[in-house]
């Protein structure tokens, strides 16, 4: 939790109010970008973000499972969020789980689609290998290492960048087995397949203080903030994801701007990212 005077609560809304945060940045600018790939050599990909303070790992595995019989066609993503405890004081004991839980909900809906998968920026036909049968399970896992604001955004920048870090076996499935038979494969440890992340979106959350909105906010900033919307957009611009958080309500026709708002951010968002993480990556092969 952030105590500050009064005189500092002024000062932060004063400044957002004329377009000049406390660090200099204008209300719709992130902080500086900083993207690392394989920073987990044991998982199938993984990276690390950091935004300004804001200090994030994630990484996934790859493992073969059944998929479900709602779904027989897709296989399974699932999303696990840890707050350390040397993140934040707050992270200790009961918060940094609630914390984490509503992180993961959010990413959950921002980035799959919420339960019913619609929307979802992760193509999850792509991990089927025996429609009905054989699946790949996807575990995606986050760490949040250091906390200063705006953990959504760097945590779904951190699993774009560690999905585009991932190589998944390449399966081969034994001819001739019955319908009724599970069919017997031969996993690669040589070879491997690019995970498409074609489709997947970045979040970019507008954090409302006041009459007006920013984005990428400090924990200072968050603290002083009457309700925030987190918006996941794709490359083509479509909407993947909404959440909100905050008490306070907000009017249709300003849910509708921020909308518009977090498309725009978004391209931004999406080439600093892109050329991030394309700049990791070829660190990371050489």
């Amino acid at each position: 939790m952030v105590g500050l005077s009064l005189g500092e609560k002024h000062f932060i809304q004063g400044g957002i109010a004329h377009d000049l945060r406390c660090d200099g940045r204008k209300r719709l600018t992130y902080r500086p970008i900083l993207v690392e790939t394989g920073v987990i050599p044991q998982a199938n990909g993984s990276a690390r973000v950091r935004m300004g303070a804001t200090d994030v790992i994630a990484s996934i595995k790859a493992e073969l499972g059944k998929p479900s019989l709602l779904q027989p066609d897709k296989g399974k993503v699932s999303i696990y969020i840890d707050c350390s405890s040397t993140a934040e004081p707050a992270f200790e004991g009961r918060g940094g789980d609630e914390l984490a839980a509503e992180l993961s909900n959010a990413l959950q809906d921002c980035l799959l689609g919420g339960k019913s998968g619609a929307g979802a920026g992760v193509d999850l036909s792509s991990l089927i290998v025996v429609e009905g049968k054989i699946c790949w399970d996807l575990y995606i896992d986050g760490l949040v290492v250091s906390s200063d604001g705006n953990l959504l955004d760097a945590l779904g920048a951190a699993i774009k960048a560690a999905l585009c870090n991932t190589g998944i076996p390449r399966v081969q499935v034994a001819a001739g087995a019955s319908n009724d038979e599970q069919p017997e494969v031969d996993v690669s440890d040589e070879e491997f397949l690019q995970f498409d992340t074609s489709g997947v979106p970045v979040i970019v959350t507008l954090t409302k203080i006041g009459r007006h909105y920013i984005v990428d906010a400090t924990s200072e900033e968050e603290s002083q903030m009457n309700s925030a919307v987190s918006i996941s957009v794709n490359r083509q611009g479509h909407i993947c994801g909404i959440t909100k958080r905050g008490g306070v309500g907000l009017d249709p026709s300003i849910i509708l701007d921020m909308i518009s708002v977090a498309k725009h951010v978004s391209e931004q968002l999406m080439n600093k990212l892109d050329s991030e993480i394309a700049s990791a990556e070829a660190e990371d092969e050489s």
